[in-house]
Order: C-alpha cells, then sequence, then structure tokens
C-alpha cells in the first residue's frame, strides 16, 4: 500500500508547465509539514516534502495557491530517476491525487 497524507504549508507558488506533446498540465511545490516534536533548542522542526500534481488538478494549485498557503494533499510517494551530466540522480516526490485548499476564504 502506498498512501500518503501531508497537511502544512507552501514555501512558494506553484510552478505550472507543460509536459509531452500532449501538453499535459503539471505543476510542482513544496510543503512544509511541522514534525510531532520539538527540536534540541526547543523550536519547532519541519520536513519540507516535493510534490507534484497532474492535469487540472496541477491547474488549479497554480491557480489558487500561493506561497503560505495551507493546503492537506493526498496521494503517494514516487521515486524515479534521470540522467544529467552522464551522472544518474534520483528524487523521490508526493504525486497528488487530492489536494484541499484549508486557509479560510478572506471576507
Amino acid at each position: 500500500m502506498n498512501k500518503v497524507i501531508l497537511i502544512g504549508r507552501l514555501t512558494r507558488d506553484p510552478l505550472l508547465k507543460h509536459v509531452g506533446d500532449d501538453e499535459v498540465a503539471v505543476s510542482n511545490f513544496t510543503v512544509a509539514v511541522d514534525r510531532n516534536y520539538a527540536g534540541g533548542d526547543g523550536g519547532n522542526e519541519a520536513d519540507f516534502l516535493p510534490v507534484v500534481a497532474w492535469r487540472k488538478l496541477a491547474e488549479n494549485c497554480h491557480e489558487y495557491l500561493k506561497k503560505g498557503s495551507l493546503v492537506g494533499v493526498e496521494g503517494k510517494m514516487q521515486v524515479r530517476s534521470y540522467e544529467k551530466d552522464d551522472e544518474r540522480r534520483w528524487v523521490t516526490e508526493v504525486v497528488a491525487e487530492h489536494v484541499k485548499f484549508l486557509d479560510k476564504k478572506a471576507v
């Protein structure tokens, strides 16, 4: 079973690009997720997790989210590799299946 659920804040605005011959929308953003314990100095620690969303979900994330937005992300972990400068590189990311916008709307 491969299931990930995160709640955290975006560290930057989502980036949107279109890939492949079909020009499929893909959005990348990073979510800062607080850990359940404080660090040695008493301050909170966080993990910064890369998230990728595809198609309409990618377009919605790009349009409605910004740096600091509170989100809930449900998806799966994915590890992939690619070649750059004759070197194999590895990427671990969360592939979003659902993204819930958790910020309250301004009145």
